[in-house]
Formats: C-alpha cells, sequence, structure tokens
C-alpha cells in the first residue's frame, strides 16, 4: 500500500463536529437544526466513500495533525480495516439521522438539540477511531466518544436513565485508563505506537507474564465497549436510552468502535505470530466463545424487546472477534463481513423495535401479538433482520458466517465451527418466536395503528433492503468484500473465496 497526504481524514472527522456547532447555534429552529444533521451525515459518506477508488487501486492517504513528542503524534492514516469500519458507520448515520428526526418528532422528545448535537460528535469521534493512525490517536477519539455518547444514554433524565449512564461512564472511562496505560507501556517498550500490520510488539524484548499482562490490559481497555463477558453488563442497562440511542451503542458507534478496537490490538498491536507462538491467541478465543453461547441463552429469558437485541449484540460482536482470534486470513475475513452484517441487521431490528414503541409504547415481545397485520412492512423488515442473524441466505448474515466456518474449518481448531452452528439455533430460538407472534397470532389489541412516518419506515426498508441486496451481491455499491478481502491478504493467507458461489445469487 502506497501512502500519500492528504486531508480527506482530518475533513471527515471534522465535518460532523462543525456540524454539531450549527446544530446547537440552531437550537430555536428545528427544521435547519435537522437539516446540518442531514448535511454533515452526507458530506461525511462522500468524504469517506471518496477514498475508496485509490485505496482499491494499491494507494491510501495519511496526515498529522499535531506531533505531540517524539513518536506521538495525533495523525491519521487509511487502512483497509479502517476504511471499512468508516464507510459501514458513516453510511448507517444517514439512515439513523433520517430516523432519529422521525422518532423525535413522533414522541416530541425534549432536548432535541443536544441529542443532534451530541450524536453529530459521537460520529467524529468514530470515524477518528477508523482512521488513527496509531495508538495515541485511538485513544484520544475512543474516550471522546464515550463522553458524547453519555448524554444520549441518560437523555431520557430519569432516575433510571442517571444510574444507567453512571454505569456506563464507570465501565467505559475506567477500560480507557486501562488502555492508556497499556499504551504507556507499550512506548516505553517499543519507542513507537504507530499501527502495523506485522503487530508493534513483534520482536520486541518481553518476558512471558509481561506479554500476558499486557495483552489482558489492552483486551480489557477494548473488550469493555466489545461487551466481552463479562464487562458487559452496562450494555442492556443503557437501553433505557432512546431508540436511535441503542441503534447508534450497536450498530454504528460504541459497540462497534469496542470491536474494531479489538481487531486493532490482535492485527496491529500484537500481530498474528505473536499471539500463535505465545498461545495468547486461547484467552481470547475462550471468552469469546463463551461470550457468544452465554450471551444467547440469556437472551431467550428476555421479554424486553431492547434487551434482548442488547444481548443478541454481545453474542455477535464475538462472532467477529472469535475469528480474529483464530489466527486466519479466512476467519478474519469473515469476521470484518460479520461486522458489516451485523450493523445493517442489528439496526434494522432497533428501527423496528422503535417504530413499535412510537406508535404502542410497547416495549415488550408478549405484548406483540397481531402486530404484524396492523405494520407489516415494519414487523416484514423485522422477519429480515431475524432471518439474517440466524444466518439464512441469500442475506448477508449467511456470507459472513460461511466465511466464518469456512475459515474455522482450515484452522487445527475446528470444533469451534460448533459455537457457530450452535449460536444460529439460538437465533432462531430467540428471534422466530416476535416474528411468530406478530404475523401468526391474532389479538384485538391492535386494530387503529398503522405503520410509523416515512422520515422512520423509509429507513428501516433501506437497511432492511441493503442486508438482503448485500447478501445476493456482496461487493456491490461500496467495494466492501473487495476492501475485507485486502485486508486479509495483507495480514495473513487466507483461502480463495468466490464469493459467487455463497452468495444469494449463486444458490
Amino acid at each position: 500500500m502506497n501512502y500519500n497526504y492528504s486531508l480527506i481524514p482530518f475533513y471527515a472527522v471534522i465535518v460532523s463536529l462543525v456540524g454539531a456547532i450549527l446544530i446547537l447555534i440552531s437550537s430555536r429552529k428545528p427544521n435547519l437544526r435537522e437539516f446540518w444533521t442531514i448535511s454533515a451525515a452526507i458530506i461525511k459518506f462522500i468524504l469517506v466513500f471518496s477514498l475508496v477508488p485509490e485505496f482499491l487501486k494499491g494507494n491510501s492517504v495519511e496526515c498529522e495533525i499535531i506531533s505531540i513528542a517524539s513518536g506521538v503524534s495525533l495523525a491519521f492514516r487509511v487502512d483497509g480495516l479502517g476504511l471499512f469500519f468508516a464507510i459501514v458507520a458513516s453510511g448507517l448515520w444517514i439512515l439513523t439521522s433520517f430516523y432519529s428526526i422521525g422518532y423525535m418528532r413522533g414522541l416530541s422528545e425534549h432536548k432535541q438539540t443536544r441529542y443532534f448535537a451530541s450524536f453529530a460528535i459521537a460520529l467524529s469521534a468514530t470515524m477518528g477511531v477508523a482512521f488513527a493512525a496509531n495508538l495515541v490517536t485511538f485513544v484520544f477519539f475512543y474516550e471522546i466518544l464515550t463522553i458524547s455518547t453519555y448524554p444520549l444514554v441518560i437523555h431520557k433524565e430519569t432516575p433510571e436513565a442517571i444510574s444507567a449512564g453512571r454505569k456506563y461512564l464507570a465501565y467505559t472511562l475506567s477500560a480507557g485508563v486501562i488502555l492508556i496505560i497499556a499504551i504507556a507501556w507499550i512506548f516505553v517498550l517499543t519507542g513507537n505506537v504507530e499501527f502495523n500490520a506485522n503487530g508493534i510488539l513483534k520482536g520486541v524484548n518481553i518476558s512471558s507474564a509481561q506479554l500476558t499482562i499486557l495483552f489482558i490490559l489492552l483486551i480489557i481497555g477494548t473488550g469493555v465497549k466489545a461487551a466481552i463477558i463479562p464487562l458487559h453488563s452496562w450494555l442492556p442497562t443503557a437501553m433505557v436510552a432512546p431508540t436511535p440511542v441503542s441503534a447508534l451503542l450497536h450498530a454504528v458507534a460504541v459497540v462497534k468502535a469496542g470491536v474494531f478496537g479489538v481487531l486493532r490490538i490482535v492485527v496491529y498491536v500484537m500481530g498474528f505470530d505473536l499471539l500463535k507462538t505465545s498461545g495468547l491467541w486461547i484467552i481470547l478465543a475462550t471468552f469469546s466463545a463463551a461470550t457468544i453461547v452465554i450471551a444467547s441463552l440469556i437472551a431467550f429469558s428476555q421479554d424486553n424487546l431492547k434487551k434482548r437485541l442488547a444481548y443478541s449484540t454481545i453474542a455477535h460482536l464475538s462472532y467477529i472477534i472469535l475469528g480474529a482470534s483464530l489466527l486466519n486470513g479466512t476467519a478474519l475475513l469473515g469476521g470484518i463481513l460479520h461486522l458489516a452484517a451485523h450493523a445493517t441487521l442489528k439496526i434494522t431490528l432497533f428501527f423496528v423495535a422503535g417504530a413499535i414503541y412510537v406508535k404502542t409504547h410497547i416495549e415488550n415481545i408478549s405484548e406483540l401479538d397481531g402486530i404484524g397485520y396492523q405494520m407489516p412492512l415494519t414487523m416484514g423488515a423485522f422477519a429480515i433482520g431475524a432471518l439474517g442473524l440466524a444466518g439464512i441466505p441469500p442475506l448477508n448474515g449467511f456470507i459472513s458466517k460461511f466465511i466464518l466456518i469456512n475459515g474455522t474449518l482450515s484452522s487445527a481448531h475446528s470444533a469451534i465451527v460448533l459455537i457457530y452452528l450452535l449460536s444460529g439455533l439460538l437465533n432462531a430460538g430467540y428471534f422466530f418466536p416476535i416474528v411468530y407472534r406478530a404475523f401468526f397470532i391474532k389479538s384485538e389489541r391492535f386494530t387503529k395503528i398503522r405503520e410509523v412516518s416515512l422520515f422512520m419506515l423509509i429507513p428501516i426498508l433501506i437497511t432492511a433492503g441493503l442486508s438482503l441486496l448485500l447478501g445476493l451481491f456482496p461487493d456491490l455499491l461500496f467495494n466492501l468484500f473487495h476492501i475485507a478481502q485486502n485486508v486479509s491478504s495483507e495480514i495473513g493467507k487466507s483461502i480463495i473465496v468466490d464469493v459467487n458461489k455463497i452468495s444469494g445469487a449463486g444458490l
């Protein structure tokens, strides 16, 4: 990869910060405030997507913003993993922005200006995380993401929301401190914090005990946001936030930044070779495999729809982490693709949960009998999201799971395939009854409700449609499959995957 100087990554970060300022200035003019929200989201996506053609030609960009000390700077670099994450996050922010307008208007929510400004800052931080060239830049924006999402978690300002916000900060800020300690330690050992495809710590003289402690610190620092059990409990608690915030937490920014951070640690800090020779990958594989099973089982007991979705997210994030921990290029490819698949599928499900709440104020699954007759498009989209997360073709969740299983079988640990297969069955077990209730159990309760406003309905249909389209044609529109393959081939030899044979188009 050839890197050239360009300020485009910086502009992609800064545009929503400017948007946040304009949103605050326009607090008394709701239409103008929402115009700035949508404009910032669209401009951000255009800037991010403009980086794709050159990347696919083998050229990319980097820029240094501030030199802090020798070997330490705030700098951006666009590599394949960061570009992949940035495309997913910035693209879905556009849809979430439109959805948020409909949601906030539909419920006549208070403090909408604070909500939209915080949202914009959170997406700015997400782009900073995606394009960070080094660990210092990464942790700087990682912590901004934590602080900017706190007002969103406590948006309702009820005692329950305030308590959830405190728990959120206690977990995430503590993790941030641990991450900073680990980064300082790495700098002392190497004098370097730049991400490296071979791993920053490759060849560093460090004892086995020290390496183990450092790895654990790094995984705790990123694993809290990635909701690895037992670091997960803040996430279900945070579901007290408005539904668009839940969508942000799960599909666009916070937990995705966490799992992205784990990938950075595994691939670009530790490196495959070091993790393999040290045996430390076993720690991560064990905890992520356990998280998949335990979170899936807990999901069954949740009657609150958003909490069931939250435990589903906890499980699916560990799909990605488990794939990376196998130190296999193909499993890594499947994990990266699942980052996008889970994003489109889970944001669809959260959008649906919000639509149900706006129309009915119902939050519990046991009260949804017959709602599909009144909201067929909304619940049809939910069915698509449920099928995709269960790994049913031709949705994008099938593609990512197929490649994850393919990579697992090609490793020396093929028994882990059973975890993925069991999880697929558990997904079906806790999602399909919701669809059954909606469409096959009639109730007199829902007779006068209709679909939500177009501001909310269109994003729901688009995200469901994207999940289907990217299942049929994985490289269509955004070149996500190609970008992910570039990452996996750069890091480790992977099995050649003919996506046309496993996509819905070839079934």
